[in-house]
């Protein structure tokens, strides 16, 4: 008896037993749906197949959280949608770690229900008043305060303060928020907290809420008015705008308008794209010519060199106040 005839690259001859599957199915489909389209089961669980979850099949494996997650929806019954870290990266919200396809989806179900249990998804109850339901795209997800509120106990106060930020801008520049967001004002989320009443990570919430600043235009902007706060420096004023006459002359991410000191943080967009590297050039130009002293920070300062910063940010206060 010969051994089994293998496969190879460009042999199809392996191949011949597996039906194409119909356009109509997409790219992610589940076993249902796959039998409504007269495919039978065994094909269904051919080897040029990958099964992201339970009853769903794909023709790639996922590689992104958009993908895991449009996989992920195809299981989901009604009244279930997603909630905690899950939903705070569909809307977009800067959530503190980075996305790894080992991080279970997270789906919330009524009190009244039963959570699902299958491999690569975590499932909560969270009472149906608690949240309102949004679609994004196919998805169904909690609302952007229900989204943060859910994930609290995972969360320092600031990486929350760094979220409510999130929550609060109305910048329409800020990375990766959705742009059709919903905008949500301070005492929305006073209001929410109250009815949530107590909950896991509601004192964070809490304290974040304190911390949070209207007008934020980048995680790292709150970031390094946390690292300035932590060191007992004043607080510095968030994107305060220097004006000659009627002209804005440069909106200033942080700033000491009393001191003419400005912060700002600059991320590899500013490097990269030819266009905006030009600008700050210019505006930090015009900036000094008006006696501003600026700052410019990158997230070695802030990851490594926080010290040295801060020294920095010291001795520019002491020289204007002096």
């Amino acid at each position: 008896m010969g051994a089994p005839r293998m496969s190879v690259p460009g042999d199809h001859r392996g191949m011949r037993h597996r039906i194409p599957l119909p356009s109509t199915l997409g790219d992610v489909f589940t076993l249902r749906e796959a039998a409504a389209a007269g495919i039978k089961r065994g094909r269904a669980d051919a080897g040029d197949l990958h099964r992201p979850f339970r009853g769903v099949r794909s023709p790639e494996p996922p590689a992104t959280f958009a993908g895991l997650v449009a996989c992920g929806a195809r299981r989901l019954k009604p009244r279930q949608r997603f909630v905690g870290s899950t939903a705070v990266r569909v809307w977009g919200l800067p959530h503190p770690r980075r996305w790894t396809s080992e991080e279970p989806l997270e789906v919330a179900v009524p009190r009244d229900a039963t959570p699902p249990k299958t491999a690569g998804i975590r499932g909560r109850r969270l009472l149906e008043g608690r949240a309102t339901t949004w679609r994004i795209g196919s998805l169904p997800v909690v609302d952007p305060i229900a989204a943060v509120f859910s994930c609290a106990d995972e969360l320092s106060v600031d990486e929350a303060v760094v979220l409510i930020d999130a929550l609060l801008t109305t910048a329409d520049n800020y990375p990766n928020l959705l742009p059709d967001r919903p905008l949500i004002r301070r005492d929305e989320i006073e209001e929410r907290l109250r009815q949530w009443a107590r909950f896991p990570g509601r004192r964070q919430i809490q304290e974040a809420l304190s911390l949070a600043r209207d007008r934020v235009e980048s995680p790292k902007e709150t970031e390094t008015r946390l690292l300035i706060l932590g060191a007992g420096l004043l607080e510095p004023v968030v994107q305060h705008e220097v004006r000659d006459a009627r002209r804005l002359i440069a909106r200033v991410d942080l700033a000491y308008p009393a001191w003419k000191i400005a912060i700002e943080y600059e991320g590899d967009g500013h490097r990269t794209d030819a266009a905006q590297w030009r600008r700050d050039i210019q505006r930090q130009r015009e900036l000094e010519d008006r006696g501003w002293l600026v700052i410019r920070i990158t997230q070695l300062d802030l990851a490594e060199g926080a010290d040295a910063l801060l020294d920095r940010i010291r001795r520019a206060i002491a020289a204007r106040m002096g």
